[in-house]
């Protein structure tokens, strides 16, 4: 039995589940439109260019959780669920996940993106295990604040080894697949690392190391 590992936006998710919930959220009208639309664009350049500054998009991205009631963010959540997330599961990711639980393999979901944005899509997928960023809650309400280590680039690997060791399990024989060079650190360390609809950089990587290229979103 094998460990799957999956990265999230852009891997089994055929967009950025972040960067399309604040879009979402200025759509609604929750958060000044045109100043956050730039902004979330800002700090989705930077992820591509592999320069963000994760505390600050932190700051930036968990606002909202804390300045609305959580019965208003459930309701926004299953709005945004129906209209932005629904039609990008693809059967091709779908697929993949339902070949490697048919294999009786530990499925695992590993991503930047905070908690409260990606725990209904990991259920979507019928993925139990999830490790994202997490909001930090006070007395049933978050605070704007992370609680532990973000899950992004070397954090992944922090996270991971936490969850293994809970476990007591290893990476003897796993694989993770992802679409972004900042999941290198990770990558370089799995038995199967796999490149999805990848950026130029990792496509570049994968090509150099022999690591195989999977297309799930893009002939």
């Amino acid at each position: 039995m094998s460990l799957a590992i999956f990265d999230l936006d852009n891997t089994l998710l055929a967009g950025d589940s972040d960067y399309l919930w604040g879009q979402f959220l200025a759509r609604q009208g929750v958060v000044d439109g045109a100043w956050y639309e730039e902004e979330n664009r800002r700090y989705y350049a930077a992820y591509v260019a592999g320069t963000l500054d994760i505390n600050e998009f932190l700051a930036f991205s968990l606002k909202p959780l804390a300045e609305l009631a959580p019965d208003r963010l459930q309701q926004l959540h299953a709005h945004y669920m129906a209209e932005c997330i629904t039609p990008l599961l693809r059967p091709a990711a779908v697929n993949l996940v339902a070949r490697h639980r048919a294999q009786g393999d530990t499925l695992l979901i590993i991503t930047a993106t905070n908690r409260f944005i990606t725990a209904p899509i990991a259920q979507a997928f019928g993925i139990d295990h999830l490790l994202a960023t997490d909001p930090e809650v006070v007395a049933g309400r978050y605070t704007g604040q992370v609680s532990g280590v973000p899950c992004f680039k070397d954090g992944k690997v922090t996270r991971l080894n936490q969850w293994l060791a809970e476990r007591q399990q290893s990476l003897s024989d796993s694989w993770f697949y992802s679409d972004s060079h900042n999941d290198l650190p990770l990558l370089s360390l799995v038995t199967h690392p796999v490149a999805v609809d990848p950026d130029p950089t990792l496509r570049q990587i994968a090509n150099q190391r022999g690591w195989p290229i999977l297309a799930l979103h893009h002939d």
